[in-house]
Parts: C-alpha cells; structure tokens; sequence
C-alpha cells in the first residue's frame, strides 16, 4: 500500500479521534461553568414571589425568563453547586440539593443552560474567589459592597482578574414590570426593610448576564428537561 496514503488515513484517524474527544469534552460540566435557570414562558409562577418579581423586570416576551445563576465545580467524583439563595445565602452544596431546591412546584425541573468562558485559563481561580464569599447571607437590599451577595452579584464578585478587572460588567438595575411599575414583591420586600427600591443602581442580573460574551453556550444537560 502507497505509504502516502497511510499516513493520510492514520492522520484522518487522529483527527477524528481528537474531534471526538473534544465534543466528548464540551457534553461535560466542568469547574467554572455558569447554570443559569430558566423559566418556560407559559409556566405559571406564584404571584407575589421573588421569581416572579423577578421575570417580571428582567424577562422578555419572546424568551427565556432566567431567574437564577450558579457556579460548578466539579471534582473527580462530585459535582458542586456555589450560589447565593434567600435559603441557604452564600453556599455551597451537591448538585442534587440545587436540583432539589429548584424543583418546580409541579414536581418538573426548569430548564437548566450552561455557559463555559471562553477563555476558561482562570476558571479555577475565579471558583476559590466564590468560595471567599462562604457564609455571606442573601443580599435582599441588592446593593453593592454591604457584605452579602444576590446570585448574579456572586458570580460577578467572583470571576475577577488578579489585576481587579471583572469578566462580567454591571449595569443600572431594573425593578419594574412591563407596564412601568414596580411588582407587589418590590414594593412590600423594600418597604419591610425601610429602603427605597434600588432602580437604577449599578448590578447584575442573570438574563443580561448569559448574554455576555465572554461566555458560551455548551451542550451539558443537567437533567432532561
């Protein structure tokens, strides 16, 4: 046999074997990866909860309500969850107590996306920076600098450079509903803790978040939704 062509055959062979290994790589969760959870248009959240409140001012009409983010790591064998929730405030937990504390009340899971940094070099760093933040409580004032943290303002604390530049920016926040004006949720949150609600000061939230392009999109599924 022509020794050009069996170079060429083992060559294609590695290739395809590379190319599988790398699909085989992006179908896996891995440690830095954001879970953003996502909320079906047409599902019916309890009116008057912080869900609510929040696909009221940060959804779209014509997409994806995400109501929540989260940070991965994942060990040789155990993959944990680095979030902040009213719950368990700044804390990190198995997968499967995320899973369970993000049951639908119909007993379904929302729909789980996973989004890898592109350039995913710092990814461990920016997780022990998330793990610096263990033991804050919630931050119900969404305010910044005040020793506790919402979900979106974690991830945005967490995954900064050793130089201080942030991978995620932040932007003037929005609290009010389609119809300008403030949901029932704000109102009575903010009123319970005497503070005006803070329209327009800079944050976070998750459905601008997932937008960044620092980030990606893979195929890992969490569950089958």
């Amino acid at each position: 046999m022509n020794k050009s062509y069996l170079f060429i055959a083992a060559f294609a062979t590695l290739m395809a074997l590379c190319s599988c290994d790398r699909k085989a790589a992006e179908d896996t969760l891995r440690t830095g990866d954001l879970v953003f959870v996502g909320i079906p248009m047409d599902y019916s959240i309890e009116e008057g909860s912080i869900d609510e409140a929040i696909t009221s001012a940060t959804g779209r009409s014509d997409e994806l309500n995400l109501i929540h983010v989260s940070i991965a790591e994942v060990s040789a064998d155990s993959t944990w969850i680095i979030d902040a929730t009213i719950k368990h405030g700044v804390d990190r937990h198995p997968l499967d107590t995320f899973l369970t504390d993000f049951t639908l009340k119909d007993g379904s899971y929302p729909v789980f996306i996973i989004k890898r940094l592109n350039d995913p070099s710092k990814a461990e760093e920016f997780v022990r920076n998330a793990k610096k933040y263990l033991g804050q409580p919630y931050d119900v004032h969404f305010l910044p600098d005040n020793d506790s943290l919402y979900c979106s303002e974690l991830v945005r604390d967490s995954y900064v450079g050793s130089d201080g530049s942030y991978v995620f920016d932040a932007a003037p926040m929005n609290f009010k509903g389609p119809d300008g004006e403030f949901p029932l949720y704000w109102k009575q949150l903010f009123g319970l803790i005497g503070q005006s609600i803070p329209q327009d000061v800079p944050g976070t939230n998750p459905q601008d978040m997932s937008k960044s392009p620092a980030i990606h999109q893979v195929d890992v599924k969490l569950v089958n939704n």
